[in-house]
């Protein structure tokens, strides 16, 4: 890690020229998304890096954030359907992890895939478990299909037959008690058998308290007391229910597939003059292709035709077209306004921004929130924990009291169905998923619910100046003579040992060099020194570029000289000719034009803000009045790791920055979120990142994370507060076998339709 000159920036000037915009970037540790069950790819092979989420001193769980595929295991992905809740998912996993060879395997609830690591080829055994555990898994050829057709009445049958059944039993009843009260047996009978399948196929796959058992149990004990009635209204509403819970399921999804719908299958590429249509797989960088107005972009690409405005609001969050000029990249998903154009590809298949947004929502299940692990964990000794109550409340009157024996059967047996975990399991996921969903529509891409619920904590905000609240694109103002060398001599010097790097400062000093039409001499042994400056030998000389607290040997009326330039907000930088000062560069930075309201914005939510800086004390001072904020300048990379450390311990706290030299800082943090034009090293660093250079979107996402806990909070207390109603009245006698159910998918329903609420677009 290396920090040049004194702006704070700390890119180094090799690392500078792998800068590259969001578009470009290849994110961590992508899931398989190019693989499917047909294709197994080794590991090595599959992009994997390091985990990225993790950040010491963060209240993370390693089982859950670290790295879960083998070093020599082999990935492969199905599309799975008949997923209703979270509770599905994990049953398949259970079934899938008892096959030999099998190291792991996950099931991505939001875009319903399953991602199996194994040792060798597990294709059939796979497929077989999954069957047997009662749901379906996509042939290879239909991988594309992401999410299944929305179901018609043929799978809806078994719910209307047996509410024709009720219907007709309770009618019957009416004039035929006796033949109604056997309608009502065969009605029962008839719902049971599927549930009491899918009951065996999951204690079959190692899952024996699912819904499917407890239905099973409160209808069969129903039928058994002689209240066959109920048990047939049981099993027609958890059918209904279960109907119901799909939709939901779906709707909790609808974030992840709006963001499918932005991507075209196919594109127009242009070959020697010839126009043809060819998917998105056969896209590869260097392609050209044609968008016409009004289409979307399939690919991240690099403009071509010299002016355009796209429509970039469905992925950035913009309202306004944007325009964009020859050489601009421009991100998969934005809309051509008013012209066709033409575009060079620049993403890999399956690399551009809608994949890796789409990739970042689906590791999100891989990196839970703490209170999402602590709900599964809840969960998994609810159920058996609510059937031994039910069990003691079933035989413990009746023994040691002499109580009827029927009656408590009964609210025995409606306690079994409070003891479905589906409403609970699900509260915090649909609403960790509609969030990241809803982030990424606004131009922001947090990793994860982990990073989520830490991001609506934070109370302090640090900040790095170069680049993050300034532009980043330094001018020269200024040439200050200490010695005999003239003006040009000593730009021409700086510009030969800063030629080729893409450092802001850098660039200043060659941009002012070339636009005096000066010629640049080569340079040799070009060399960073960390937090100092830079230095080469250009013919035959030692020239250093070093800040001005880490040059030797200046004069009281030199040091004057740059006090007085500092103190007016420039930044300066010392010419140094084999150990002699010849004299200092002046440059200015200009503040971003929405780094005020966005700080001001930041204050009103009650989260501070603070400058760290390895810029100059004057030059930082400037800056921090013009913000009204405080700072820290002069830091090396070490010395922002340990303020961000310092000042963690007091409150939460996020950094800020674009840079190699902030991503130590970030990783210290208790959030670290990067600008989205900002280095490569940085955006894996971050926790989140902005797909626009614009700090405004920093308030959004914070209120969002902050909704976001706000609602996960409320769908635990609405699930668990329905359960702790029902066994009351239950124990009471208030509470009958078919308003347990009822409530039961009511309570499932009612937490999707309360996270799906963050979906909606706040002004």
């Amino acid at each position: 890690m290396h920090q040049h000159h004194a702006c704070g920036c700390g890119k180094p000037r090799a690392s500078h020229a792998a800068a590259k915009p969001l578009c470009q970037v290849r994110q961590a540790r992508p899931l398989s998304l190019s693989i499917h069950a047909a294709t197994p790819v080794p590991t090595e092979t599959a992009g994997c890096c390091c985990d990225c989420n993790s950040s010491p001193g963060n209240d993370t769980d390693p089982a859950e954030e670290s790295d879960w595929r083998g070093a020599d295991s082999y990935p492969f992905s199905w599309q799975v359907s008949g997923m209703d809740c979270p509770s599905c998912a994990r049953t398949i996993e259970t079934a899938v992890r008892q096959i030999s060879g099998v190291t792991d395997a996950r099931v991505l609830f939001s875009s319903e895939k399953l991602v199996v690591n194994a040792d060798h080829d597990v294709l059939n055994a796979v497929e077989q478990a999954v069957k047997k555990a009662g749901f379906q898994l996509a042939t290879p050829s239909a991988t594309s299909a992401t999410f299944p057709a929305k179901p018609d009445w043929q799978h809806n049958r078994m719910l209307i037959l047996l509410a024709l059944l009720v219907i007709a039993s309770s009618v019957l009843s009416q004039f035929a008690p006796v033949w109604g009260d056997r309608l009502f047996v065969l009605t029962t009978l008839v719902g049971l058998i599927p549930v009491a399948r899918g009951a065996w196929q999951r204690l079959r796959s190692g899952s024996p308290f699912t819904i499917e058992t407890l239905m099973t149990l409160a209808s069969a004990g129903a039928l058994i007391i002689g209240a066959h009635a109920e048990a047939a209204m049981v099993l027609m509403l958890f059918q209904l229910g279960e109907k119901l819970e799909s939709y939901a399921a779906s709707r909790a999804r609808s974030g992840v597939t709006s963001l499918m719908a932005l991507r075209p299958e196919s594109a127009i590429r242009l070959e020697q003059g010839k126009r043809s249509e060819v998917p998105l797989a056969a896209l590869q960088p260097g392609d050209v292709i044609e968008v016409a107005a009004g289409s979307r972009l399939p690919v991240d690409g690099c403009l071509i035709s010299p002016l355009a405005s796209f429509d970039e609001s469905a992925l950035t969050g913009e309202s306004l077209p944007v325009t964009h000029t020859k050489g601009e990249k421009i991100l998969a998903g934005a809309t051509s306004v008013d012209r066709l154009v033409m575009l060079e590809v620049v993403s890999k298949p399956g690399e551009s921004a809608i994949d890796r947004i789409l990739q970042l929502i689906e590791e999100a299940e891989t990196h839970r929130a703490p209170v999402e692990r602590f709900i599964d964990q809840f969960s998994r000794i609810y159920t058996p924990l609510v059937m031994l109550l039910s069990l003691l409340v079933m035989m413990v009157p009746p023994l040691l009291f002499a109580g009827d024996w029927q009656p408590w059967i009964y609210k025995g047996l409606t306690l079994l169905l409070i003891g479905c975990p589906c409403a609970l399991v699900i509260s915090v996921p649909a609403a960790i998923t509609s969030g990241l969903a809803a982030a990424a529509r606004q131009g922001a891409l947090i990793k994860g619910g982990a990073a989520l619920e830490r991001l609506s904590s934070v109370r302090r905000m640090a900040f790095d100046k170069t680049g993050t609240l300034t532009l980043g694109k330094p001018q020269l103002t200024q040439i200050l003579r200490f010695g005999t060398a003239s003006e040009s001599e000593m730009l021409a010097l700086s510009a030969a040992a800063e030629q080729g790097a893409t450092h802001p400062l850098a660039s200043a000093i060659v941009a002012a060099a070339q636009a005096r039409n000066l010629v640049i001499p080569d340079a040799q042994d070009q060399q960073v020194q960390a937090g100092r400056g830079i230095r080469a030998q250009v013919s035959g000389q030692q020239i250093q570029l070093l800040t001005p607290s880490h040059t030797p040997g200046l004069t009281p009326q030199q040091n004057a000289q740059i006090a007085q330039q500092e103190a007016e907000g420039e930044t300066l930088v010392v010419l140094m000719r084999n150990g002699e000062a010849l004299g200092a560069l002046a440059l200015r930075d200009q503040l971003r034009d929405d780094a005020a309201d966005a700080l001001k914005a930041l204050k009103k939510l009650g989260i501070e803000s603070l400058m760290l800086t390895g810029d100059n004390p004057r030059a930082a001072a400037t800056i921090a009045r013009q913000l009204d904020i405080d700072y820290r300048a002069s830091l090396l990379p070490a010395d922002k790791v340990a303020a961000i450390r310092e000042l963690s311990q007091q409150q939460p706290l996020a950094m800020f920055g674009d840079g190699i030299n902030d991503a130590p800082a970030m990783k210290a943090a208790t959030l670290g979120i990067a600008m989205g034009s900002g280095t490569d090293v940085a955006l894996e660093a971050a926790d989140a990142a902005l797909t626009r250079n614009q700090l405004s979107n920093l308030v959004p996402m914070i209120a969002l994370a902050r909704r976001t806990r706000r609602i996960i909070r409320q769908n635990v207390g609405i699930a668990l507060g329905l359960k702790a109603i029902f066994l009351v009245t239950t124990l009471l006698g208030l509470t009958g076998l078919w308003l347990a159910v009822l409530a039961d998918s009511g309570a499932t329903a009612l937490v999707t339709a309360n996270a799906l609420r963050l979906l909606r677009r706040r002004a």
